[in-house]
């Protein structure tokens, strides 16, 4: 997958959001947009797709905000529905570059960007969905251990693991390449 923007400027550092079960809606979509379309670019490659997918999180979020008492951590749960929204997006991007490749339509190359970062996120988007996702919550938003299983819904062990692979599979893809071969 290909990059066709630039990252979008992250809530890196904010994990918590700030401001406590009391703010309003509007407070928190400020607060957390800009995250929450980082997060989704790390996934998607596609700064338009991330910021429709931030945008759908937002929304899920308004409907769910005042519904049974609110939401426990809204931040957790914002990010829970990019993560969802993203596999759904590269799910049907890939549905459909297979369907313009059977009638032999091409689409159009997306511009490759040849930066270190841009290798990086291209190499985490290539890694298993949850492995992608604890490492773009770990790495992009500085999230621990605790918050990201909370975020992913599955045990702390669970994401030790995603992360383990997951920097072990970077390593592989992001070694450098010796002319002599392995030694």
């Amino acid at each position: 997958m290909t990059v066709s923007g630039p990252i979008p400027e992250s809530g890196v550092g904010q994990a918590d959001g700030g401001g406590g079960p009391d703010r309003g809606f509007d407070a928190f979509a400020r607060e957390q947009r800009r995250a929450l379309v980082a997060f989704a670019w790390t996934l998607t490659g596609d700064v338009g797709v991330a910021e429709d997918v931030a945008q759908d999180a937002l929304h899920a979020t308004w409907k769910a905000w005042d519904r049974d008492g609110g939401l426990r951590h809204p931040e957790a749960w914002a990010r829970q529905v990019v993560a969802n929204r993203a596999v759904d997006r590269v799910r049907r991007a890939g549905r459909e570059r297979r369907a313009l490749g059977l009638v032999g339509a091409r689409p159009d190359p997306a511009v490759d960007l040849p930066t270190t970062d841009h290798e990086f996120w291209d190499a985490v988007r290539a890694l298993p969905e949850r492995q992608a996702q604890a490492i773009a919550l770990h790495y992009l938003e500085d999230r621990p251990v605790a918050e990201i299983a909370e975020i992913l819904g599955c045990a702390p062990a669970t994401v030790k693991v995603h992360l383990h692979r997951g920097r072990r599979a970077l390593a592989d893809a992001l070694a450098p390449v010796s002319e002599e071969g392995p030694r």
